[in-house]
């Protein structure tokens, strides 16, 4: 009854930190879009912290969802 719950929660969570990550870290930079000089940048502060929330909910969205084909 709860793993319903969950999902939904995780899913709205993860579309929200999807959503507040920068807009220039896509592919606008490798064609010349980004105009600060390298490709590769250090992620400080609030972006980092969103970066490994990104990856910490992609991750137990995907636990959840295993879970309940399993159940």
């Amino acid at each position: 009854m709860y793993l319903p719950i969950a999902q939904v929660t995780v899913s709205i969570l993860l579309i929200v930190l999807i959503l507040l990550q920068e807009r220039s870290s896509g592919l606008s930079g490798v064609f010349g879009g980004e105009s600060e000089g390298s490709f590769y940048h250090t992620r400080r502060g609030l972006e980092k912290l969103i970066f490994w929330g990104t990856i910490l909910l992609s991750t137990a969205f995907a636990a959840l969802a295993l879970l309940d084909l399993i159940l």
